[in-house]
């Protein structure tokens, strides 16, 4: 995703990119590079008294990964995708350096936590990109347990493989559970015959669907799924769908004894895919949502959109069952797979399809939330309009009817509730991303990622307790780079 420059690629409207746009998205360089605002290191943070460091160094690098025989050429942190997980307690002080030895400008976004601004990493709105040879040192406290993950803020990076999950932990967790089992799923096309950088310069040139290495996307107009929530959920087609790194050919394997109750934490790390996750032979009780408890609900399976994050409960049967991640709307590429094996059995094939894709299916923003979860009883003190635009054909995506730069950002002050109205004027599904903060829905569940159908509307609640300059965007990472973000920026 762009950095905040006021750029001038996207002109007018929704916006047209120009040459010098796609040039600057082919060679993975971006806005980044061009911010005339400058942040220089932010100030060292000691410990409080009694506050445990935890420390962490990736390196993000050019590597070579095997996804099942295929070999294909990407960026990582370290030597596979997902990258090595990051784990503290809530309250911890983290200290994570980033060398960066990628050819390119980067950053990490710590997606979902409610830290300190100057250690969001976006680019021109907390801070200078990090140049390409460099090292740069993030410190936070993270004060929520729950599952999140982290990825660049530059380009269209996190469709490589620059992803890794994260998870917090609660000092006051009651456990439960014999084993827990961290889930990525990922769409995957870099180094397949072609590069992200190079989806996005072909649906910009082509104004529709871009076509990967294994032809064309189905994508056609709201309702084509028939009953189906979502419309239109995608705009790339994808060779590969991956579970922590895998495909369905080569998948991973998951083990444990019969009986046995097994935490899932599920993160979903891709660019432009909703997925239908199911665990075939059993039911799933969800019990959080982005890292907030909700009242626990059982389900056959569940949706799950860019960037957002689910845990659930399963008490696992005797034998041999696949976990699946099937992309929703897509035909091309298969789907994501791994094996859960408690005893002796066949393996199920890498097509297998488990009833419970087609049973009860979670759509997350119906969850309830825990008591303990929500926002404390108060009328909003402010209210903003947040419309989602844009098009396919030309190929062009913004919010409150222009591209990011080009639209007004949304002011709050340090105190206040913001009350966000925000509906999606698209005939697509659109997952919206709060940096540095949740939202509380109507219904009191707290997120900081939801999906939104088509000419859907939520009125989401926000306390304004992190003063900074943050972002609000789309988490397809296409829509988002081409301009379907806005800044939500602290005022006096």
């Amino acid at each position: 995703m762009h950095a905040l420059t006021r750029r001038h690629v996207l002109l007018g409207g929704l916006g047209v990119a120009t040459t010098a746009a796609l040039t600057a998205c082919a060679s993975g360089e971006g806005a980044s590079s061009t911010s005339t605002r400058a942040f220089g290191s932010p100030s060292p943070v000691s410990p409080a008294a009694g506050q445990k460091v935890v420390e962490k160094s990736l390196t993000a690098r050019p590597v070579t990964l095997d996804l099942g025989g295929r070999t294909v050429s990407t960026w990582a942190y370290g030597d596979a995708a997902p990258g090595p997980l990051v784990r503290a307690t809530a309250g911890d002080l983290l200290r994570v350096t980033l060398d960066n030895q990628l050819p390119t400008d980067t950053s990490i976004h710590w997606h979902g936590i409610r830290l300190r601004n100057a250690a969001d990493g976006v680019p021109g709105q907390t801070q200078d990109p990090i140049a390409a040879g460099s090292r740069y040192v993030y410190e936070f406290t993270a004060p929520d347990p729950g599952t999140y993950f982290f990825h660049p803020h530059v380009g269209v990076q996190l469709d490589r493989g620059l992803y890794a999950p994260m998870v917090i932990d609660d000092p006051d967790e009651p456990g439960r559970y014999d084993a827990e089992w961290i889930l990525v799923l990922d769409d995957w096309i870099d180094g397949t015959g072609t590069s992200p950088d190079e989806v996005l310069k072909k649906l910009v040139a082509d104004g529709g669907p871009a076509n990967g290495p294994m032809g064309g996307m189905d994508h056609g107009s709201m309702g084509h799924m028939g009953a189906d929530p979502w419309g239109d959920a995608g705009d790339v087609t994808y060779p590969l769908f991956l579970i922590n790194g895998r495909p369905p050919t080569d998948p991973e394997v998951l083990r444990a004894k019969p009986g046995q109750r097994v935490r899932l934490r599920i993160i979903s790390a891709a660019s432009d895919t909703i997925f239908t996750v199911a665990l075939g032979g059993h039911r799933m009780s969800v019990t959080h949502t982005d890292g907030w408890p909700v009242e626990a609900t059982d389900v056959d399976a569940l949706y799950i959109g860019m960037g957002e994050r689910y845990d659930a409960i399963v008490t696992l049967k005797d034998g041999v069952f696949p976990l699946v991640a099937r992309p929703f709307g897509k035909t091309s590429g298969g789907q994501a797979m791994a094996l859960v094996r408690t005893g002796s059995g066949a393996a199920p094939g890498a097509g297998t399809s488990p009833d419970e894709l087609t049973g009860q299916v979670l759509i997350g923003s119906e969850l309830q939330p825990a008591a303990l979860a929500k926002l404390p009883p108060r009328e909003p003190d402010a209210e903003a309009q947040l419309t989602l635009n844009g098009s396919m054909k030309p190929y062009r995506w913004g919010i409150n009817g222009a591209p990011f730069g080009e639209n007004e950002p949304l002011t709050v002050k340090a105190g206040q509730r913001l009350r966000i109205n925000a509906t999606n004027m698209t005939m697509m599904t659109h997952p919206l991303h709060l940096h540095g903060h949740t939202f509380a829905l109507p219904s009191g569940l707290r997120k900081d990622t939801v999906l939104m159908a088509p000419m859907q509307s939520f009125a989401i609640d926000l306390d304004a307790d992190n003063a900074g300059d943050w972002m609000i965007h789309c988490h397809n990472i296409y829509h988002a780079e081409v301009g379907m973000m806005i800044a939500l920026n602290y005022v006096s």
